[in-house]
């Protein structure tokens, strides 16, 4: 008999270079079963994007308020505009076995910890701060006062990973993506996915 599971959340976090991006797309061909819950956001659309589908386009006045009744699972400003994740729809899509990935910063990632329980968070270091500075620098397109930037909060967020569930240096990609797959794939055998199958098995056999 083949039992269903409820679904789990995956956080990705890294400072900007390691090779956080790469990673999930990998992921995510390997793994269609990953769901996206659509943010919220105060900023305008864009040229082609649609209401409900990018995002769920809504005035700074009704995410305050939002936010206040505690509807997101996560929030943050970035640029002068607000992003926020609607918690019950991702309550949704795990209740119906989908797993949601999130590719966020630790700020949000703290905030997903302490709204949804059964997640995998999993941090992506670079093999070295200099090898980090190299990347960055190799990318061509960042101006000096930007990297310099970038390397401030590389520093500031790996001083959080201590709570994550997962560290993964990405030093070798393939190897660095056969462990961002076990992590997430272990993270699926979690007793929490399926707390009522022991008793299921159990109810059986009486």
């Amino acid at each position: 008999m083949v039992r269903s599971r409820s679904g789990i959340v995956l956080v990705l976090c890294a400072p900007s270079g390691t090779g956080k991006t790469t990673l999930t797309q990998r992921l995510l061909k390997e793994f269609p079963r990953f769901a996206f819950s659509v943010s919220y956001t105060t900023r305008q659309p864009r040229e082609g994007e649609q209401d409900g589908r990018e995002y769920k386009f809504v005035t700074e006045e009704k995410f305050i308020r939002l936010r206040d009744e505690g509807f997101f699972a996560e929030w943050a400003e970035v640029h002068g505009n607000f992003y926020g994740t609607p918690l019950e729809d991702t309550r949704e899509l795990l209740a119906e076995g989908r797993d949601v990935l999130f590719d966020i910063d630790v700020q949000g990632a703290a905030q997903l910890k302490g709204s949804l329980k059964q997640g995998c968070y999993v941090f992506i270091l670079p093999p070295s701060g200099e090898e980090l500075e190299r990347r960055l620098r190799a990318r061509g397109t960042d101006p000096e006062d930007t990297i310099t930037r970038r390397l401030a909060n590389a520093r500031r967020e790996l001083q959080q990973a201590h709570w994550f569930n997962a560290w993964i240096v990405n030093d070798n990609l393939d190897q660095a993506y056969d462990e961002l797959r076990a992590a997430y794939l272990a993270a699926t055998l979690s007793p929490m996915c399926r707390p009522d199958l022991v008793d299921e098995l159990l109810a059986e056999w009486s």
